[in-house]
């Protein structure tokens, strides 16, 4: 991946439904090499795809973050459980005092509850803190 790639997908983070002949302009490179570029990235996989991020405020479901600090010997142990549910969404390990990071996206307050209820009965979590998403107002990435 070269310079004009790396400006390429930066211009699609930015706004993914502008035109190639704009990014062409951004980047400097004619129209049919940008297109060239970007169906290159893609069949790669370093373009994996394109999404539509819509505002909390707009959404019906519940955004969350879990702070997890736990007593497993390994993060990946307590990935393994968290993968096993549906409404999460990515699970980071992290440095400080916490071990990860959690993000969930739920239909309802009360799912959010249960997984939590679930997770709080498994006595290798020391300590689990939730956050609730009320906005957002950069999700470019």
């Amino acid at each position: 991946m070269d310079n004009f790639d790396k400006k390429i997908i930066e211009a699609l983070r930015i706004n993914a439904r502008q035109s190639v002949s704009k990014i062409a302009q951004q980047v400097n490179l004619s129209r049919p090499a940008v297109s060239e570029r970007i169906k290159r990235l893609e069949q790669s996989g370093a373009i994996r795809g394109y999404q539509v991020v819509v505002s909390e405020s707009t959404k019906e479901q519940v955004s969350v973050y879990f702070e997890v600090k736990h007593s497993y010997e390994r993060c990946r142990d307590v990935a393994d459980i968290f993968i096993k549910i549906p409404e999460v969404i990515s699970c980071n390990g992290i440095s400080g005092d916490v071990d990860l990071i959690v993000f969930l996206r739920a239909d309802s307050m009360q799912r959010i509850h249960e997984i939590r209820e679930m997770l709080d009965a498994n006595r290798k979590f020391i300590k689990i803190k939730t956050h609730v998403v009320m906005s957002e107002w950069i999700m470019n990435r």
